[in-house]
Order: C-alpha cells, then structure tokens, then sequence
C-alpha cells in the first residue's frame, strides 16, 4: 500500500493514539483476548488517561467493546478488516478532513470545488486503509530475519 505524499494536512496526536490503540486491539483480535488500558497505554506510547478517553468514544462509535472483571478489558467489537483509518478518524473527530470554506458563503464556487474533491479523496484513501491490513504488515515486520 503505497499513499500519496501529502503537504500540510495535519491530524492530531489524538488521531495518531486512536490509530495506535486500535492497531494494538486489532493484533489482539485473533486471540479474543480484551487488553488492559495499561498495558494498551504502555505497549504503544499512549498516556492512560488519554487513552481512556479515546476508548469511550470508540466504544460510542461500536468500534471497540468494554469487558468487565477480572479478566476484563477493551477488545474490537467487529474484526479488523471492518475498520478503516477512516473509521478511526472520524470517529474522534467527526470527520477526516474538514475546512470551514465549505460552509463560508464567500468562498469562491471553484475553490469550494477543489476543497471538497481533496475532503472525497481523502476520505476514499482513509477508508481504504484496514487494520487488518495494518495487522498484517506489522505481523509481516516481526517476520523479518536481518543479516
């Protein structure tokens, strides 16, 4: 999976923590085995108490499930090849790209046009990305032997 090189278009470290966490869950996923918000936290560089509130959203949107007790956890409510970047995105930010010129009045109708083009592409690029895709290749990665 090749992406484009884009410029400017930023996306917050919350993007960056939501992505991680459910790239960790989505390695999990196989073993039907909920993961622990410490050890989620702590296995991919996510402060806790961020990572608690990047999990209720998730939960919100049915990406991820909560199990109770002692063996309880955070695990994916739908198996990784359901979940998109996309998916992610906009499930901590409502949208994976957004531009307040698509509403202004003002803005020129040809320059509404482009912005709402690069807001489609981003959400096809985005939405073509799985975790299990992202699964595998990091499974792929952990294959590797170095001379």
């Amino acid at each position: 999976m090749r992406l484009p090189k884009l410029g400017c278009v930023k996306l917050s470290v919350k993007s960056d923590y939501a992505a991680r966490a459910v790239l960790g869950l989505a390695r999990a996923y196989a073993g039907g085995r909920s993961m622990r918000v410490e050890d989620l936290a702590r296995g991919h560089g996510i402060p806790p108490n961020y990572l608690v509130q990047i999990l209720i959203e998730l939960k919100l949107r049915r990406l991820v499930k909560s199990v109770r007790g002692k063996e309880g956890g955070y695990l994916l409510a739908v198996p990784p090849s359901e979940i998109t970047l996309g998916d992610v995105l906009r499930a901590v930010h409502g949208q994976v790209f957004d531009t307040p010129a698509l509403t202004d009045a003002s803005c020129p109708a040809e320059l509404k046009v482009a912005w709402q083009y690069l807001q489609e592409t981003m959400d096809l690029a985005a939405d073509g990305i799985t975790f299990q895709q992202l699964s595998e290749q990091s499974a792929e990665k952990e294959k590797m032997y170095y001379i």
